[in-house]
């Protein structure tokens, strides 16, 4: 007999924020496939969330686009009655919406500067806040999405490596403050291609300087996911660098 198809997230409701496009929405759909129903947030991105939702739709579980700003407490108060109406319950918070910019360090204006720890770090700090007690109630996880760049200081990049390393330690608090009933990690993705062909030649130059030989993939990330959406909630504070041991092994 074939065996039966493994599906570990079942009768779990996940919340993915800024899971239309890219690592978002690759997690959504990693994470429907094992199981979970999922609801994503979106800000201005509103037919990818639609495309989003039907694929994540496709294995067979329930799928809901929501909108929201989580720089606006009153946008994720907004959102999160409507995702326990439309889910029943959050079982895992996914904090992925965040902002990306390159500039020169001194060319960095203070409002840049405000705007990338306004969605970076303040975001995931307010969306957990919100969904802090039922969080609680369901002991259920957290995972925020860090960055290399959280780890390695990256000249062009002041703000936003200033935004996820604080991520980063914000991850070490929450795991403090909302223990024990919370577990929560943070995966800092390294040089992950998502095949878009301007940083083409970019990432060639990173593969032949990532120890693995390759850069990183959006399966890379699910399963990074995966892992702490259903590990022992005795793993709890960790930032996991998925980035083929560019990290340690670089300057970059």
């Amino acid at each position: 007999m074939p065996q039966a198809e493994v599906r570990p997230l079942t009768g779990k409701a996940v919340l993915i924020t800024g899971g239309a496009r890219r690592l978002g929405r690759a997690m959504a759909i990693g994470l429907a496939q094992a199981g979970a129903d999922v609801a994503i947030t979106f800000l201005g991105s509103e037919r990818d969330a639609r495309r989003t939702v039907v694929d994540v739709a496709a294995s067979g579980v329930r799928s809901f686009a929501l909108h929201c700003d989580v720089r606006e407490e009153k946008s994720i108060r907004a959102m999160l009655r409507e995702a326990r109406r439309e889910l029943g319950h959050i079982d895992i918070l996914i904090n992925n919406a965040a902002t990306y910019e390159t500039v020169a360090f001194d060319k960095i204006t203070a409002r840049q500067w405000d705007a990338i720890f306004a969605s970076n770090t303040r975001g995931p700090f307010l969306v957990t806040r919100e969904a802090a007690a039922e969080l609680r109630r369901n002991r259920g996880k957290i995972i925020n999405m860090g960055s290399l760049g959280g780890l390695r200081p990256w000249t062009t990049h002041a703000h936003y490596c200033s935004s996820k390393a604080a991520l980063h330690m914000l991850t070490r608090l929450m795991a403090k403050a909302l223990a024990p009933e919370v577990s929560v990690n943070c995966i800092a993705p390294g040089m992950i291609n998502l095949g878009e062909k301007a940083a083409a030649a970019f990432m060639r130059r990173m593969a032949r300087r990532t120890p693995m030989r390759r850069n990183g993939t959006a399966s890379d990330i699910v399963q990074a996911a995966l892992f702490f959406a259903t590990a022992p909630s005795f793993i709890t504070g960790q930032t996991l660098a998925v980035d083929g041991g560019l990290e340690w092994a670089s300057d970059v």
